[in-house]
């Protein structure tokens, strides 16, 4: 197997019914963009009823989930978040509140992985789901990116494993991670390294390969944002409502 061969991510949504939740970051092929995506999917009624939106006022940049039907909520706690926040010269992509940890952290002057150090998988037993974070970094010109996951040490969740992956970025190269290798149950968490995939040109064409390679039953939301001389262009998809 070639480990510097760029896989189209289609071709490992496809036939995976439930990888999860995802984040993907890269430099788009033209090496003009910084580039990255955030889905989540869902099996019961509770993590099916959600909706992407836009922050408003200072942080427009900000993505927060909310519920689709308000009075069908049962647990908030690990489904209703902001997987995207900016702060400093940083973008937060996460899986769940961590967002707001990482953020407060790097408000603090510390760092990415100071932050995750406090925060474990959660508490959803037996699945234990692992914790993915993404941050992308913009300094002076220069763009660089790290993968985040905090997992389950065994199937009783008594610790907690913690692994992080930094970058550098490479046009037309992203990095992969999502929180489940395939359905089942309990759910198998995700191993091994974030996945090696093909970024195209485009915030659209990645938007649309990964939208309709994802699961039609269990596909939820997507986000997907190419950053060019500060400028970001986005795409937003939701499967209930607009």
């Amino acid at each position: 197997m070639n480990v510097y061969q760029n896989q189209p991510i289609n071709a490992l949504l496809e036939n995976n019914a439930y990888p999860g939740r995802g984040i993907v970051i890269g430099k788009s092929a033209d090496g003009k963009s910084a580039a990255f995506a955030y889905f989540i999917m869902g099996r019961s009624e509770n993590s099916r009823n959600r909706v992407f939106r836009y922050g408003s006022g200072e942080d427009k940049s900000e993505v927060t989930i909310y519920p689709f039907d308000p009075l069908k909520v049962r647990d908030p706690s690990l489904i209703i978040y902001s997987p995207v926040r900016s702060v400093n010269n940083s973008i937060i992509v996460t899986n769940g509140d961590q967002t707001d940890t990482i953020c407060d952290f790097i408000k603090e002057g510390k760092s990415f992985e100071q932050a995750l150090e406090s925060r474990c998988f959660e508490p959803d037993a037996p699945n234990f789901t692992p914790r993915i974070s993404g941050i992308l970094n913009f300094d002076k010109g220069a763009f660089g990116y790290k993968l985040s996951i905090l997992k389950s040490a065994d199937e009783n969740g008594s610790a907690c494993n913690r692994f992080t992956y930094s970058y550098a970025p490479i046009d037309g190269v992203g990095h992969f991670i999502h929180t489940y290798n395939c359905d089942g149950n309990p759910i198998p968490t995700f191993t091994g390294e974030p996945r090696r995939v093909q970024i195209p040109n485009t915030a659209q064409e990645l938007a649309k390969t990964i939208w309709e390679s994802l699961n039609a039953d269990n596909k939820i939301s997507l986000y997907v944002s190419y950053i060019q001389n500060g400028k970001e262009d986005k795409v937003l998809i939701n499967k209930y409502g607009a």
